[in-house]
């Protein structure tokens, strides 16, 4: 089949999107190639059709678990094979799925880049017959991208397996410096970028200056039509603000990454459906969520880097409809963001400092550790030693990017039971509520030598077998293990340090004061860029755009700026703004915002005309927030 057959086989479609066909042949004709596509692009496509045309399996590496799933069964559904490696597989799973691999009968095979660094499976890919290597998300490789991820450096090392094999990589967001660092990092044999324009015309983006940022919120949320992502920086926002969203008449959830890795998944599932049609969030919400028809991205905090924001932002709208991207700040977020750099970048003594405290807090000695993983519990260890957060994280990065050690979640980490009871004393204990027994008969039926050795369990399967939910079956569990009747260790997703170098005395680190001091300057320049974002007058688009590099002279129209210079070209008419608002207060009293809302011009000149009609007698405050008519 011809690429135009492929799609039009598998996805049923007649043409490709803008700069997908040019992708796709730059791959088959076996190019190194660096796609730059902005979120909702069609970025999978272009290496799901090539790797369809060529001989043999298309490795996919992103850091995403939860998108390996949500790729590997869609392919599935259309009928292509595919299969993922990702943390909390059984070791069993895993094997099954290399052999399909080994023998030639999968198309796709998703994996961390995390999985490159195991040497059993580097001698397994030696032997698989590889057609593309597709890196996801790939301004990861880049230390001077937003997400930095030191295991994405890796990355390299497997090309040396297959030197006909030619590399996709493929991000929404790469600023020119990051774009030559990924060509650079992923040893490209000549530099070959593909680019399509960041220009969204769906989406208006938005500043607005508020001291009061709750009530702005509120005011932006009260007349919903779809779903929406509040992004705030801290955890303890996100749970406020959900509550006072909440307490407002405003279905909302919270997410953040200190939450059970269950509260997490039934929360995005239930946004997902509209049950819950507001989530505020941290970043750790977002990346690989495929949801069309959020309507607004609202930033309750300013975002680090304006790559941070567009991506963040690019997640409204996806289906093409008209959609806002709002940032909220005043005079007190602006001086804190101007401060995150010191925060970012403690001084070298900080961070040799919160490096012997990690040794201490795994009872790691000296010269010990090299290879060794420990579960890490951030915010017990930032409590244990009273150390800001921020800070300490910001110490951690620069170990890992000083090669010393790094924190990963690519750990298995399943739930594990075993009995500590014989089986013939099962018989006379008495399981009370009886959900409690068919638990303990399908692990018996289900897991061959629990009585002897842990088995890994998934209490998510057992649930849908069952008929019950995945809490109710860890309670049971956990009162089990309560009663010496099994031993339970509950699987979870917390990061794990992995020390790439034995521990050395703190005196002895060494972190490259050229790195240090470029990595600062470039996290400095970042956070001024998104500075200016807020307080430069221009284009919100056209300023994105031009820090990506892409030079466009035609204003969207759309944004803040653009209608408000619209607005300076035409003012609205005065007078028909005050008779807009006496029309609605005859049909009843109303709030400000609300009032605001409904007659739907400029904010500013409604709160103007409302001055005049209070002035002239003709309307009155009701009670310290309802207007009415005089």
């Amino acid at each position: 089949m011809t690429i135009r057959e492929i799609l039009k086989h598998y996805w049923g479609y007649d043409s490709f999107r803008p700069l997908q066909e040019e992708i796709i042949l730059s791959v088959i004709d076996g190019k190194d190639t660096l796609a730059l596509m902005p979120t909702g692009g069609g970025k999978s496509i272009t290496y799901q059709v090539p790797a369809l045309f060529l001989e043999g399996t298309c490795i996919v590496i992103t850091p995403l678990i939860a998108l390996m799933k949500d790729q590997v069964e869609d392919l599935l559904r259309r009928g292509i094979p595919a299969g993922a490696i990702y943390t909390g597989m059984e070791r069993e799973d895993v094997e099954s799925t290399v052999n399909k691999a080994l023998a030639r009968r999968l198309k796709f095979l998703y994996v961390s880049p995390e999985r490159l660094v195991s040497a059993y499976f580097r001698e397994r890919l030696k032997q698989m017959q590889v057609s593309l290597l597709a890196v996801d998300e790939a301004h990861c490789i880049s230390q001077w991208g937003y997400d930095f991820r030191p295991s994405y450096l890796r990355i390299a090392e497997i090309r040396e397996f297959f030197p006909a094999v030619p590399v996709l990589a493929l991000t929404a967001t790469a600023t020119p410096k990051v774009a030559e660092d990924i060509q650079c990092q992923l040893h490209f044999a000549r530099p070959h970028v593909l680019s399509k324009s960041f220009r969204r015309e769906n989406l208006s983006y938005v500043v607005r200056k508020a001291n009061d940022k709750l009530g702005e919120t509120l005011h932006i949320l009260s007349n919903l039509p779809s779903s929406a992502i509040v992004y705030v920086r801290k955890r303890v926002t996100a749970e406020e603000l959900a509550a006072f969203l909440n307490a407002k008449g405003i279905r909302a959830a919270y997410y953040h990454a200190g939450l059970p890795p269950l509260q997490r998944a039934m929360r995005q599932e239930a946004w997902k459906k509209g049950e819950c049609p507001v989530m505020v969030a941290t970043n750790a919400f977002g990346m690989g969520i495929d949801k069309p028809d959020v309507r607004i991205v609202l930033h309750f905090d300013i975002p680090d880097s304006p790559e941070a924001y567009f991506q963040e932002a690019g997640r409204a709208g996806r289906d093409g409809k008209r959609a806002y991207a709002v940032l909220l700040y005043n005079e007190a977020a602006l001086t804190a963001c101007k401060k995150r750099v010191e925060k970012r970048f403690p001084d070298i003594k900080y961070v040799r400092e919160i490096y012997r405290l990690l040794g201490n807090f795994f009872q790691v000695e000296e010269g010990a550790g090299k290879g060794f993983a420990f579960e890490f519990d951030p915010d017990l260890f930032v409590k244990t030693y009273q150390l800001d957060y921020v800070s300490a994280l910001a110490a951690i990065e620069t170990l890992q990017v000083s090669g010393y050690l790094e924190c990963t979640t690519d750990i298995h980490a399943r739930s594990q039971v075993q009995f500590l009871v014989l089986r013939d004393r099962l018989y006379g204990i008495e399981f009370h509520p009886p959900l409690q027994e068919k638990i303990v008969e399908f692990i018996l039926r289900t897991c061959a030598g629990v009585f002897v050795q842990p088995a890994y369990i998934e209490e998510e399967h057992i649930a849908d077998v069952l008929g019950t939910d995945r809490e109710t079956v860890y309670l049971l569990l956990l009162d089990l293990a309560k009663r010496k009747i099994i031993r339970y260790v509950p699987g979870n997703d917390r990061p794990y340090i992995v020390y790439h170098q034995p521990r050395v005395p703190e005196s002895y680190l060494h972190v490259s004061p050229d790195a240090y001091r470029d990595r600062k300057k470039s996290y400095t320049r970042k956070i001024s860029r998104m500075v200016g974002y807020i307080e430069t007058p221009v284009c919100r688009q056209l300023y994105l755009m031009d820090y990506f590099g892409q030079k466009e002279k035609a204003p969207c129209g759309i944004c803040d700026y653009c209608l408000s210079q619209k607005k300076f070209a035409k003012a609205p008419d005065k007078k028909l703004l005050m008779q807009s608002i006496l029309e609605h207060l005859r049909v009843s009293d109303l709030d400000l915002r609300t009032l605001i809302y409904k007659v739907g011009a400029d904010r500013d000149s409604v709160i103007a005309c409302i001055r005049q009609l209070l002035e002239e007698g003709k309307i009155t405050y009701k009670s310290p927030e309802i207007l009415a008519l005089k």
